[in-house]
């Protein structure tokens, strides 16, 4: 699911970045680097898709502005990045997973792991419950708007439209579950699992179109079971949806020749 605003707690971007400003190290660049290395190759932002504007980066990563600055100049060298001027301009992400990206992306995850672990179970368990309340509280318009949004990913092409598509239908389930708390605790959690902004990671190249496969068939079990009222197996199947986040990450581990323990 891709989100729009900041999660709950963290300051404002202007906040975040007056406060890293001055202590921003050489070694922090590195870091905010791996960081967006590493979204990028997971699929936070795949080929085509724009990155958030310097001053938002900064708070989503906890960083300055310079120091945001200095990493995407990097990513731009490497050939990851293009910088586009005027009206709709800004960081387009142009290759998702080069040969130089996979040592920060086995540094950076292997550094997280067991966070990440945690924290992805902890979204399986939240999802099911916003999947729960969905099938228990659906309207007859909140049906309509759940198989519309299906389609909408049934048909969308491999990528950034289906990741988008994605969002779309999940947008559309925790609105099905009219409980504005579990939907806001669910969209400041799976922000967590992020490596450079809050957004759905949709996986590395090589396994992204059978993850896509696999997805479609799970969400129209799942829509089914909320359209039908189906609260249990709702619960089920979101939990068993939500366990794709961990499984890219351990795919994109195994690709980066690091163990993962599964």
């Amino acid at each position: 699911m891709a989100h729009t605003g900041l999660p709950t707690g963290i300051a404002s971007p202007d906040a975040q970045g007056l406060l890293h400003q001055q202590l921003d190290t050489p070694s922090r660049v590195d870091e905010v680097t791996d960081r967006l290395v590493t979204a990028i190759a997971i699929g936070e932002y795949l080929p085509g898709a724009r990155l958030p504007v310097e001053r938002d980066l900064a708070a989503y990563l906890g960083a300055g502005r310079m120091t945001v600055r200095a990493a995407l100049a990097r990513l731009v060298e490497r050939g990851l990045l293009e910088t586009r001027r005027g009206r709709g301009g800004g960081s387009f992400v142009r290759d998702q997973w080069p040969d130089s990206s996979t040592e920060a992306v086995g540094r950076t995850l292997t550094h997280r792991l067991a966070e990440l672990r945690d924290r992805c179970d902890a979204v399986c368990r939240l999802q099911g419950a916003v999947c729960r309340a969905a099938a228990e509280s659906r309207t007859d318009q909140d049906i309509a708007v759940l198989w519309e949004r299906f389609e909408a990913y049934r048909s969308a092409e491999t990528g950034l439209a289906a990741q988008q598509a994605d969002s779309g239908l999940h947008e559309a389930i925790s609105a099905a579950a009219h409980n504005d708390v579990l939907a806001q605790l669910l969209r400041d959690l799976k922000a967590t699992v992020s490596m450079g902004a809050p957004a759905h990671l949709w996986g590395e190249p090589s396994s992204m179109r059978a993850m896509e496969v696999r997805a479609l068939h799970e969400h129209e079990k799942l829509v089914r079971a909320i359209s039908d009222g189906r609260a249990d197996d709702a619960d089920a199947l979101g939990r068993l949806h939500g366990a794709i986040d961990f499984h890219h990450i351990t795919t994109a581990m195994r690709r980066a020749g690091v163990p993962s323990g599964d």
